[in-house]
């Protein structure tokens, strides 16, 4: 126990240094009262490390001799060292850039090539900008699912109207954010986080304080590949007392009354627009949010991408089971019958994945896009299925009093809540959720 106590700390350190970045070597200073050899330590490393950013690092362990030092109990990171990642992006002009989006534009070239960002061809770029006409605007299609879009426009809006125009263009353009130059400030918009600006500060320029916002996010990875394995066991085929629990939960969100979305997007778009959301997103007869319950120590059972929550019917079909996470390919692997053509599984399994490892006493995750008021909060609105945000939210828990049963926001998205088992965290916070996830920056 003590040893499993001081890995999982130590994890929780490695993973919020990295940011999600891929951990390539770790040194440690390991306590003359830690009871660890430096074999001892790599073999407990190795089991704790694996499905996260130091899966497969290498490890330098140095034995302290000094039972009186601050650690001499315990594990002190010394330092890591993570991968490094080209980072590169693209200008699409669907038109010409003028006036304040023209400076904006110039200020976020400069700031992007002071932090070694490259300039290449948009197939090729992580972050591509495209400047949009807000009356025609072009979208951009994607030829790899890891680049992330930005459209950029102009427009002259009270900060009240920004949120209105800017979402409709969002779709229109099959972007991951909009940009709303306005003069002083830039806005964002996106699908979770809703509006908020930037503004230029005393020693940041207004390009150097987008770049800030907008790098973290079209940086992060993403692990929404599935590689399914006919290696379920026969007697799971037909599920258990966990995918049976996680049909009766989600029945029961019905009760909860949430909306789609973590803001009422019917306000903001025409039906149009609209039908294109839903069918993108699967939003529509509770597709949004995801429940889990754990199988083993390593295992567990999750709800599917975009089936209707409240109708989770077929075990490796509409819930299925999460086996292990393939680092290096970013793929989420999923046991499956072979009687059966599985879904894919919520692109928020990795998050459970990281909670369910760091956290051996969570025997279910609830996930759901509503809100209860007094809660810790992520700060940076990274993207759904995407390690970072997997880590952040892993982070958070791990600060909670219980994290074994705990609720934690996601900052203007929704709530990720930990408990014994679905029925039981409904029955604890069902009560207490708002439909609506407040907005702000």
């Amino acid at each position: 126990m003590h040893e499993r106590a001081l890995m999982r700390d130590l994890m929780q350190k490695i993973e919020a240094e990295a940011g999600g970045a891929r951990v390539t070597r770790v040194r440690v200073r390991l306590g003359a009262l830690s009871h660890f050899t430096e074999a001892h330590f790599r073999e407990h490393f190795d089991d704790a490390a694996r499905g996260t950013v130091a899966d497969g690092a290498a490890v330098e362990a140095a034995v302290s001799a000094d039972p009186t030092e601050d650690g001499a109990l315990g594990v002190v990171l010394e330092s890591i060292d993570v991968a490094a990642t080209p980072k590169t992006y693209a200008l699409v002009l669907g038109k010409t850039p003028q006036g304040a989006t023209e400076r904006v534009l110039a200020e976020v070239e400069a700031s992007l090539a002071r932090g070694g960002w490259q300039r290449t061809e948009p197939d090729a770029a992580t972050l591509v900008l495209n400047v949009i006409d807000p009356d025609a605007p072009r979208s951009f299609r994607r030829r790899a699912r890891g680049t992330y879009a930005a459209a950029l426009f102009e427009a002259s809006l009270p900060p009240d109207e920004v949120l209105g125009a800017s979402y409709p263009l969002l779709v229109r353009s099959l972007s991951n954010i909009t940009l709303c130059c306005t003069g002083p400030a830039v806005w964002f918009t996106t699908m979770e986080r809703g509006c908020y600006s930037v503004t230029a500060t005393g020693t940041t320029t207004l390009g150097d304080e987008v770049v800030s916002h907008l790098t973290p996010l079209a940086a992060a990875r993403l692990v929404i590949d599935n590689e399914y394995r006919t290696d379920l066991e026969p007697e799971l085929w037909d599920g258990d007392e966990h995918t049976r629990a996680i049909g009766e939960a989600g029945s029961d969100l019905d009760r909860l009354g949430l909306l789609p979305a973590p803001f009422p997007i019917e306000d903001l778009l025409d039906e149009r627009d609209l039908r294109h959301v839903k069918r993108l997103y699967g939003i529509g007869g509770l597709s949004y949010g995801n429940l889990s319950e754990r199988k083993d120590a390593r295992r567990f059972w999750m709800s599917a991408s975009g089936v209707d929550k409240s109708s989770l019917e077929v075990p490796g079909r509409d819930i299925l089971l999460v086996s292990d996470y393939d680092v290096a390919r970013g793929a989420i692997v999923l046991s499956v019958p072979p009687t059966v053509e599985p879904r894919r599984v919520s692109v928020d399994a990795i998050e459970h994945w990281m909670i369910y490892r760091a956290h051996p006493d969570v025997g279910a995750i609830l996930h759901v896009h509503g809100w209860i008021d007094g809660i810790a909060s992520t700060q940076l609105n990274y993207p759904c299925g995407s390690e970072e945000l997997a880590v952040s939210v892993a982070v958070t828990l791990a600060d909670e009093p219980d994290p074994a049963h705990a609720v934690i926001g996601l900052h203007n998205h929704g709530i990720t809540a930990t408990g014994e088992s679905l029925g039981e965290i409904l029955d604890r916070i069902g009560h207490l959720v708002q439909p609506r996830v407040p907005m702000t920056a």
